[in-house]
């Protein structure tokens, strides 16, 4: 019995475990330099963008129910990222703000996501970037359509 390797795995089930990869490998860097889970990047992200916002506003924008944002922000005010401010207009409203540590933060990691790196020596070639962004541009924008293309419906590879 032969054993599979990667070599031989279709190119969507590569892309599926490239894409878990990448996003482990990501959590584990935002956890080890920046002390931060996603929801945590996610949430200081989200006030960097839009200013100061009542909690369920940020739980919205964050795609979280409003009671997970409460440990969420509980973890980033201990750390002083985020800060509660009482809504002076609705005492029983609580409206989050980012401190000067949090915008600090979030300055290093806009930084650190846009510049640009490269994540393997195949995207560091700018020929071979344009085609691996075309092709996950349109695997992001097929969203959840359920039909795949087909060998008849894909256009006619140039001959080598």
């Amino acid at each position: 019995m032969d054993l599979v390797t990667l070599h031989d795995v279709p190119l969507g089930r590569l892309l599926a475990i490239a894409g878990h990869v990448v996003g482990q490998r990501w959590n584990r860097y935002l956890a080890e330099e920046h002390g931060l889970t996603q929801a945590g990047m996610a949430t200081l992200m989200t006030l960097a963008r839009f200013g100061e916002l009542p909690h369920r506003a940020t739980a919205e924008l964050c795609f979280v129910r409003p009671a997970t944002l409460t440990g969420i922000v509980d973890t980033l005010e201990r750390d002083g990222l985020v800060e509660r401010r009482r809504d002076d207009a609705d005492r029983r409203s609580v409206r989050l703000a980012l401190t000067t540590a949090g915008r600090e933060r979030v300055a290093a990691l806009t930084t650190i996501i846009h510049s640009g790196r490269p994540l393997t020596s195949v995207d560091a070639d700018p020929a071979k970037a344009a085609v691996i962004r075309e092709f996950l541009l349109e695997v992001i924008s097929l969203g959840e359509e359920p039909t795949l293309t087909t060998p008849e419906s894909r256009p006619e590879a140039p001959p080598c």
